[in-house]
């Protein structure tokens, strides 16, 4: 069936609605296409979404109007460029047929797309993709398959270098956003709009109270109406060892690199999203490896907000929006790619000439703005490459005094505390779909408020006798941390298993502003110790036994300025975050009786328990 959206002098578009396109298993996928005026074949733009082609995006704004557009508009923006747009529901969401099973079926309902479209009159055998979130990992999964029609790419704040390695998992531990986006979605589901009562019991559940349950069963979790979610997130939590369920196209880009498309191709995220590591890794191993062009961009937002210029409590700044500094706005930046590298118009710019984009966080006043957030400021700067030429990993070692220095300190241990039933808050930090548990973004490190158990409102996370902090001196002068962070620690337990949480902080003296001063989460990184030989495998930890264990990070940019200290928290936990071990060494998805843990961390010659920041000299303006 189609109808007629538009009908302006000079540019009518044509949209088909629900044209329902076969996979290979017979199941169809309805699929909204906009064609623009002039004469067919066009090059084509797929955008596949599990969130409702009809639907809004809350990232689909500007600078200018901060309301969110729809996707009809968006795509009718497309075809009034030239571009034939087709808006797709992922199967077994909206109007597709089949059974929605989150991630999985994606490589092969991408590339099956691909074919039906390429086959189509309206195709000129030229499709690129575009998408946000999950719209992004459909992309990386069939470009994991390198379908020949798949000829430019725009992956916005997603696309799996490895699911389990970030996104799903992250250190073996299992992000807890998994359950908030599943109840989430579950309400908002075909069979639930259609089921009255499956609609009732699943709006009686409490999803705070449920997020302390670890692990969820089935027939045991707030799901139970939602069998489909409930399954999906039962069995998620459960797989905990990498192994070829992790390694299928649809999670885990990184294994298909060698098969992955040869098209130009943007990864873009920002450094407090949960896929800032894989765009970063992504983009370090296929700019290297494929003919492209493949770019990196790297903002300062929480998950997709790259038309404002805060994320969390934290501003950057007027610069800090991708509106008028990368781009004039959001769609220009994605017309612009596509006509110089979909269409192949020589006659357009590349509107990213350089390999990396990447905004570098710091250098503001430190007062508190007219919106009550912390101006941290910063600046975009350009790039030859990921990591950052001329940066340098250097070790800024651990002492049993709290320091965090260069030099490596005599012989020594810190312990700390911890009791799963009162896990260290998450406060902010690189989160999405966390709502309505946590928030992304940066935070002073601050308990103010209740929900996960805080017993004293207002009172320093690094007050706590379940976290250690290591310091440096106060700056002397500034200092720039571009690139990936990674710690080795040497650590032991008195329990079989613990985690090890890592946080790198920009601590701020004490201001008119915040008496306190200000302690700014920038990045974090996770270790579930049972996994610290490899994650193929988990083997308990012996109690008192000191192992020496390497802790990925996620990436930052971010300058100290001169007064400033350098952080790094270390603690047992981050709820909601990521789960909470109970400390028994028992496989996932399996309950057990947590039990209360002193950890310690050893320094010294003989352990030389350390950070690495990628430190890049400051630029003498």
């Amino acid at each position: 069936m189609s109808a007629v959206l538009h009908s302006r002098p000079g540019e009518d578009i044509v949209v088909l609605r629900d044209v329902m396109a076969p996979m290979r298993d017979g199941v169809r996928l309805a699929a909204d296409i906009y064609l623009p005026a002039g004469t067919a074949p066009f090059s084509v733009i797929l955008e596949r979404t599990p969130y409702d082609k009809r639907g809004s995006n809350h990232a689909d704004r500007t600078a200018v109007d901060p309301t969110p557009r729809s996707k009809p508009e968006v795509a009718a923006d497309f075809a009034r460029a030239g571009y034939a747009y087709v808006l797709q529901d992922c199967r077994g969401r909206s109007a597709s047929e089949g059974v929605f099973s989150k991630y999985l079926n994606e490589a092969d309902d991408g590339y099956d797309t691909l074919d039906w479209i390429a086959d189509q009159p309206w195709c000129d055998g030229r499709i690129g993709m575009t998408g946000l979130s999950y719209s992004a990992h459909v992309q990386a999964a069939v470009a994991a398959l390198g379908h020949p029609a798949l000829a430019a790419m725009f992956m916005d704040s997603g696309g799996f270098s490895s699911g389990y390695h970030s996104g799903i998992r992250q250190g073996g531990a299992f992000e807890l956003k998994q359950l908030t986006w599943a109840y989430k979605h579950a309400l908002q589901a075909p069979a639930t709009t259609a089921d009255p009562a499956r609609r009732a019991a699943l709006e009686a559940e409490d999803i705070g109270a449920w997020a302390r349950v670890n692990p969820w069963l089935h027939g045991h979790s707030p799901l139970g109406a939602a069998p489909e979610y409930e399954d999906f997130v039962v069995r998620l939590w459960a797989r905990e060892t990498f192994g070829p369920f992790w390694t299928q196209p649809d999670l885990c880009a990184s294994a298909h690199y060698e098969r992955f498309t040869d098209a130009p191709m943007v990864f873009m995220s920002s450094w407090y999203d949960p896929y800032a590591l894989a765009a970063t890794e992504n983009f370090a191993a296929l700019s290297r490896m494929k003919a492209g062009p493949v770019r990196l961009v790297m903002g300062p937002w929480t998950h997709g907000q790259r038309s404002v210029t805060w994320a969390g409590d934290a501003d950057f700044g007027p610069e800090a929006a991708l509106d008028g500094h990368v781009a004039d706005d959001y769609l220009r930046l994605r017309l612009d790619w596509f006509d110089r590298h979909l269409r192949r118009d020589k006659a357009a710019a590349d509107p990213l000439p350089s390999p990396v984009k990447l905004f570098v966080m710091g250098g503001g006043s430190g007062r508190r703005n007219a919106q009550g957030r912390l101006d941290h400021g910063g600046r975009w700067r350009d790039e030859a490459d990921w990591p950052p030429p001329g940066t340098e990993a250097t070790a800024f070692h651990l002492s049993s005094d709290g320091g965090l220095s260069r030099i490596v300190p005599e012989a020594g241990q810190r312990a700390w505390r911890h009791d799963p039933a009162s896990p260290v808050p998450t406060i902010g930090g690189a989160i999405a779909s966390g709502a309505p548990l946590m928030e992304a973004g940066g935070f002073d490190q601050r308990e103010t408020f209740d929900l996960y158990g805080a017993s004293a409102p207002g009172r320093a996370l690094a007050d706590r006798d379940d976290v250690v902090t290591f310091q440096t001196e106060v700056l002397t002068e500034a200092v720039e941390v571009t690139g990936p962070v990674s710690a080795r620690l040497w650590i032991s337990a008195s329990a079989l298993d613990c985690d090890v949480m890592i946080k790198l902080v920009d601590v701020y003296p004490p201001s008119a502003d915040y008496p306190a001063g200000y302690a700014l989460n920038l990045t974090h990184g996770v270790l579930r110790l049972r996994f610290r030989d490899g994650f193929e495998a988990a083997h308990p930890m012996r109690p008192g036994e000191v192992y020496g264990v390497d802790i990925k990070a996620f990436p930052t940019s971010n300058l100290f300025a001169a007064g400033h200290r350098i952080r790094l928290d270390v603690s047992a936990s981050n709820f909601p975050h990521f789960d909470v071990n109970p400390g028994t060494g028992v496989p996932a998805g399996e309950p057990s009786e947590p039990v209360v843990a002193i950890c310690s961390a050893h320094f010294g010659p003989d352990t030389p328990s350390h950070v690495v920041l990628p430190i890049r000299p400051v630029a003498q303006d």
